[in-house]
C-alpha cells in the first residue's frame, strides 16, 4: 500500500505539472545554472494573506519571518523528515495548487521534487532562497567531489550565508508583492540581525573545543558549511546526500581517525537512522578508545515543536552546544 500512494502522488505531481503547462525539463550540461535559471516573473494580484507553501522546516521559518503579517506559510516537510529521500504525498498536490507562491531550498536539496519546481517557475511565483548565492558566484558555497557538478545544498549551517539568503528572498517577496516592500526588507534586516548574534554564539561554543578535537563525524555531509565557517573537521559516513550507499572501506578510515586523533564522541542525526554512527563505536572501543555518541543533531530538518530545535535559531544553538558539550570532555 505504501509503494502504491508514493508511485500516486509522484503520478499526481506529473499531472499537477502538465496542468500549470510544465513539460520534463531537456537535459542540461550545467547542473547548476540549470536549477536556478531565469524564470518568468509575477505579480501577486490576490487576498491577503499571501498563501505560500515551503518546502523545509527552514525554508518555512525565513518565508514566515520575513513575510510577517502579510503572509501564511505551510511546510511540506516537517521535524525528522528527510528532504533527500522526500516522497510527495497526495495533499502536496493541493498545497502547490493552491499556493500564491513557493519557496525551496534548491540546489538539489528536494531531490525529484527540483524538476517540477523548475517548471512551475514559469507559470507560479516559485523560488528557489538559494539562487542569489549561484547567480553571484558566492565563493562561499562549497563543490564536494563525491556531489560533481552540484553545490553542497546544507547552505543554513552558516548562519551568516543563511543571512544573505534572507535577504534575497526579501527581494523576492518585494518583486513579487510591490506593495509590502519596505515591510519585507526591514524584517530581512530584523531576521539577519539575529543570525548574526547566532553566528557568534556558535564561535564561542566551538571555542571551548581544545583545537586538537574539534573533528566532527555524523551520519552524511550535511555540516560541512558548519565545519569550514566555524573552524572543525567534518567526516560523513555518507556523502552530500543520505541517498549515497555507505562505504565500508570509507566508514574503517574513519574508525582509525577516532583511535590515532583520540576524538571522544560521534553524533547521530534526527533524520537519518542512527545505527549507521552507532556502528562506530563497538570497532573503536576493541580498539582501546572510550567512544561516545555525544548526543542527536539536526541536519536536514528543524525539532519537533516540543524540542529545543523546533526554530531556526534553536536548532543550531543545540548543534553547536551539543557538539561542544561533548568534545570537550
Amino acid at each position: 500500500m505504501t509503494i502504491n500512494r508514493s508511485w500516486f502522488a509522484l503520478g499526481s505531481l506529473f499531472v499537477l505539472a502538465v496542468a500549470i503547462g510544465c513539460t520534463e525539463p531537456s537535459p542540461s550540461h550545467d547542473a547548476k545554472a540549470h536549477e536556478h535559471a531565469p524564470a518568468t516573473a509575477h505579480k501577486f494580484s490576490g487576498d491577503y494573506p499571501m498563501k505560500v507553501v515551503a518546502t523545509t522546516g527552514p525554508v518555512a521559518e525565513m518565508a514566515r519571518r520575513i513575510g510577517g503579517d502579510h503572509v501564511t506559510v505551510e511546510g511540506l516537510m516537517g521535524p525528522g523528515v528527510d528532504p533527500h529521500l522526500y516522497t510527495p504525498v497526495a495533499s502536496d498536490v493541493r498545497k502547490l495548487s493552491e499556493a500564491d507562491a513557493i519557496f525551496y531550498n534548491g540546489l538539489h536539496l528536494e531531490g525529484q521534487m527540483t524538476n517540477l519546481f523548475e517548471k512551475m517557475a514559469h507559470k507560479k511565483a516559485t523560488f528557489a532562497v538559494t539562487k542569489g548565492l549561484v547567480s553571484r558566484h558566492d565563493k562561499r558555497l562549497r563543490e564536494p567531489p563525491e556531489f560533481e557538478g552540484l553545490y553542497d545544498p546544507h547552505v543554513w549551517h552558516d548562519p551568516m550565508l543563511w543571512g544573505d539568503c534572507a535577504s534575497d528572498v526579501a527581494q523576492m517577496l518585494s518583486e513579487f508583492d510591490p506593495a509590502h516592500a519596505a515591510d519585507y526588507q526591514k524584517n530581512a534586516e530584523a531576521y539577519r540581525a539575529e543570525l548574526k548574534e547566532i553566528d557568534q554564539f556558535c564561535r564561542d561554543e566551538v571555542a571551548k573545543i581544545p583545537a586538537d578535537r574539534r573533528v566532527l563525524v555524523t551520519a552524511h555531509d550535511a555540516f560541512g558549511y558548519f565545519g569550514k565557517t566555524f573552524g572543525l573537521e567534518v567526516f560523513g559516513l555518507k556523502g552530500v546526500s543520505t541517498e549515497e550507499e555507505k562505504d565500508l572501506k570509507h566508514q574503517e578510515e574513519i574508525q582509525r581517525m577516532l583511535v590515532e586523533r583520540k576524538i571522544p564522541a560521534v553524533f547521530v542525526e534526527s533524520a537519518v537512522a542512527p545505527r549507521m554512527v552507532t556502528s562506530l563505536v563497538e570497532p573503536c572501543q576493541a580498539a582501546g578508545l572510550d567512544l561516545k555518541i555525544g548526543g542527536e543533531l539536526y541536519a536536514d530538518a528543524l525539532g519537533s515543536p516540543d524540542s529545543d530545535a523546533a526554530e531556526y535559531g534553536g536548532m543550531i544553538r543545540h548543534n553547536a552546544k551539543t557538539i561542544a558539550d561533548a568534545l570537550s570532555k
